[in-house]
């Protein structure tokens, strides 16, 4: 299904059915403030391993990030952060970012071999009202193509074409960017860029 919705004003109707395709263990298409997204609710476990069959990802290597509405449940899944790096956290986010930090134990164990995990708030209206509605973070992937030029599809009715028998849902939120999130690890009391994407980083120190 291709759903059509507007970041200025998501339809409550449509982001109720996308919340219930998530709650019975759908896989759905999703805008954010970079790529075009692939997600599931994070604890439904046998959408999880549709996640990883279209993504070619094992689970214990998935490297999914928590896509979150915002940064008020963090301490559901990561571990206590220090002062610099829950100020950075909010000077950037909503935004381009992704920040990978310890998980603790209470992150599924589906996925707790890992010891970390990457936090994402999009700035993009359309999946942090799924996101709240939902009540807890989405397991995100992007969506990429096997273009060696073009990483990163960003035509939602091509991604659908592509996506239709395979997702449940893509949504539509307009063009997507070409340009994944930036990467920002803060373990051990470091702060340190692994991918430098959208989001600037000329101001971390």
């Amino acid at each position: 299904m291709l759903l059509k919705l507007y970041e200025e004003n998501p339809n409550e109707r449509q982001v109720k059915q996308v919340v219930e395709c998530l709650q019975d263990g759908g896989i759905i298409i999703y805008p954010t403030d970079t790529v075009y997204g692939m997600g599931c609710d994070l604890f439904q476990t046998k959408a999880l391993d549709r996640l990883c069959s279209l993504t070619h990802k094992k689970k214990e290597k998935s490297n999914f990030s928590f896509i979150c509405a915002d940064l008020s449940n963090l301490s559901d899944y990561t571990k206590p952060l220090n002062n610099r790096v829950f100020k950075l956290m909010k000077q950037l986010l909503p935004g381009p970012y992704t920040f990978v930090l310890e998980a603790n134990k209470h992150v599924p164990r589906m996925i707790q071999k890992k010891n970390t995990v990457g936090i994402r708030i999009p700035d993009n209206n359309i999946i942090r009202t799924i996101v709240s509605q939902l009540g807890n973070p989405i397991l995100n992937a992007s969506v990429k193509d096997k273009d060696p030029i073009v990483e990163y599809p960003t035509d939602p009715e091509l991604i659908y074409e592509k996506y239709r028998d395979l997702v449940d849902i893509v949504i539509d939120g307009g063009f997507g960017d070409w340009q994944p999130s930036t990467v920002i690890r803060c373990l051990d009391d470091e702060i340190e860029v692994t991918r430098e994407g959208k989001g600037n980083v000329d101001f971390i120190q």
